[in-house]
């Protein structure tokens, strides 16, 4: 499936198309911290930007007034994201009317995480929707919303094969899904892998990679082993030593990053979803290098 290197596209001769997640604000500090990383990036014309829903609807307030926040004061469009962990169908349904009722298209639709955290079993609400497939089924019935799903290039942690993490797929996919996107990862291989397997499948919406720029390359690990996402000897090595030296990590965590991305436009890959951490820099610099300009009045250049 893949070009040779020698005949790979370069990211300015490709119709290159990002989007952008964020996570709502605790205080007012990171609110301020936010809103700067929202503003540093819109002008690079995001196809969408979505804000995460913390475990147990946790956060559904705050994912709510970030989103209508978004709506008001920017030409963004919000894409929200939303659970079905620790609540009934109509607790549910009536967040999904509310988004609808106030302008919000896309929702991004996740089964989402045990409330007692990674590596729990997972307990549906006894009045709840199961799974992501019937909550993507429940936001259907409600309106035409774009919806996104995830999928796990190395599998869920939960899945026991292929043939079982295909199938959920398949099925939040015949529910309505618009398009998947994908768990991180750092290994490209992996993930051509994975979108063969897809394709197989007879799966055929757009899969979009998941990408995280590292800010912290301890942290990152940490959470990479928790959800099963594999850390290639070569990108531990690349961080080695770097702990106290922030300035050349983001310039390593920077150069990293764009080769990733720049050798999945070479296989063919034209859209991108950063998980930002709220920090605009990283995913700034990785759009300079993607060909992707503000606009300014103009149309950017891909």
């Amino acid at each position: 499936m893949s070009p040779s290197a020698k005949h790979a596209p370069s990211a300015r001769d490709a119709a290159i198309e990002v989007s952008f997640e964020f996570f709502p604000p605790k205080s007012e500090a990171m609110e301020k911290t936010l809103w700067r990383s929202i503003e540093r990036l819109a002008p690079v014309a995001p196809s969408f930007v979505s804000v995460t829903y913390g475990a147990g609807g946790s956060t559904r307030e705050r994912t709510h007034n970030t989103v209508a926040r978004i709506l008001r004061e920017t030409e963004l469009k919000p894409a929200a994201h939303l659970t079905c962990v620790a609540a009934s169908r109509a607790e549910v349904d009536a967040v999904i009317q509310d988004y609808w009722d106030i302008g919000v298209r896309h929702i991004v639709a996740l089964r989402g995480d045990p409330v007692d955290g990674l590596g729990a079993a997972y307990k549906p609400h006894p009045e709840g929707y199961v799974n992501a497939a019937g909550l993507v089924s429940g936001i259907r019935a409600i309106g035409d919303f774009d919806i996104s799903v995830a999928a796990y290039p190395e599998r869920h942690p939960e899945s026991a094969d292929w043939g079982v993490e295909l199938d959920n797929l398949k099925r939040k996919v015949d529910a309505g899904a618009s398009r998947a996107i994908t768990q991180f990862f750092f290994d490209n291989d992996l993930f051509e892998r994975f979108l063969e397997r897809v394709r197989a499948a007879g799966i055929t919406i757009p899969i979009v990679p998941g990408i995280t720029p590292i800010h912290n390359f301890t942290q990152v690990a940490s959470f990479s082993k928790k959800c099963g996402t594999s850390i290639p000897a070569k990108l531990a090595e690349n961080f080695q030593g770097l702990d106290d030296d922030e300035e050349t990590r983001k310039l390593v965590a920077a150069a990293v990053a764009a080769e990733q991305v720049m050798d999945l436009v070479g296989r063919g890959i034209s859209d991108f979803h950063f998980y930002t951490m709220n920090k605009a820099d990283l995913v700034f610099a990785i759009c300079h290098l993607l060909g992707l300009r503000p606009r300014n009045g103009e149309q950017r250049a891909a």
